[in-house]
């Protein structure tokens, strides 16, 4: 992860902020720097979206493709993500520096979506056991600006409702063989069902108290992280802790409770968004939320 220097008066100082809920950029604790999002910005895709979250700045394309069902879920279809930390986005990313981040991205990644309480897996399968579709999630970082989980998690849901994947037809001939028919009309597409998807909530602590959306200069300052993956309906998906201090049991269950509250009233400004969006039928309409 992305890291900066600070000196201990300008600790003292964000800490002193935090504790009376007064952030150095004038926010309070459990609000959200600006974000701008755009959709359908990646002609080769199926699905696209890129999202700017004060400086941090993440673009993901969707590619969707006909493959063979897991095993284990063989009536289902499934996602699979990879992350790519430019190394415009910090020194740090340089030769092999954003390797490591982008593995545990998408471990995470994988962990909050590959749930039904997530995104409807089922209604990716074509045939049992035979054919499904599976969804390439790209994942690019352009830019770091701190809060990093958050943001992508905003880019995915973005890209997966402008994502649309052709209608398919099979046909059987007479010695049993089957045969898939994918539709030329653009417009004879099928479209997942994003309203339960989740948004990545990540909570650090900062003295005696946690903050969300938090800046490199803020997370300098705080020794432990708490993630929490949040529906639309407060269903909490996905948990972990990051960084190297420790919490106590009562600071995390008053984080995952501001999680919780914080995520569900993210979902609903986001979702009127794309819908707009989607309604002005203009592609990269630019529009920004929570500033």
């Amino acid at each position: 992860m992305a890291t900066v220097q600070i000196s201990e008066a300008e600790k003292v100082y964000i800490v002193h902020g935090v504790r009376d809920d007064l952030r150095v950029d004038g926010r309070g604790c459990e609000d959200y720097r600006h974000m701008e999002i755009e959709t359908d910005v990646v002609s080769n895709t199926d699905g696209s979206a890129r999202v700017k979250l004060g400086y941090s700045d993440i673009l993901v394309g969707i590619k969707a493709e006909i493959g063979r069902p897991r095993p284990m879920v063989p009536d289902e279809g499934f996602l699979e993500f990879f992350v790519d930390c430019s190394a415009n986005a910090t020194p740090e990313f340089e030769g092999r520096g954003g390797e490591d981040l982008g593995t545990e991205i998408s471990n995470t990644l994988y962990k909050v979506f590959n749930n039904p309480h997530s995104v409807d897996l089922r209604a990716l399968c074509i045939s049992p056991k035979e054919h499904c579709w599976i969804l390439y999630v790209d994942v690019l970082l352009l830019q770091c600006d701190g809060n990093l989980y958050d943001a992508i998690s905003v880019a995915v849901k973005a890209a997966l409702f402008n994502t649309r994947i052709p209608r398919v037809q099979i046909s059987e001939d007479d010695e049993g063989t089957k045969e898939i028919e994918l539709s030329d009309d653009p417009y004879d597409c099928m479209r997942l069902s994003v309203e339960n998807v989740p948004c990545i909530v990540t909570l650090c602590k900062v003295g005696q108290r946690h903050i969300v959306d938090a800046t490199l200069q803020e997370k300098a300052c705080s020794k432990a992280c708490l993630l929490l993956s949040v529906t639309s309906r407060g269903t909490v998906t996905c948990v972990r802790k990051i960084g190297g201090g420790s919490l106590d049991p009562e600071s995390i269950f008053e984080m995952t409770e501001t999680g919780k509250r914080v995520g569900k009233a993210l979902q609903s400004p986001l979702m009127e968004l794309l819908q707009k969006e989607e309604s002005l039928g203009k592609k990269r309409q630019k529009v920004g939320f929570l500033g």
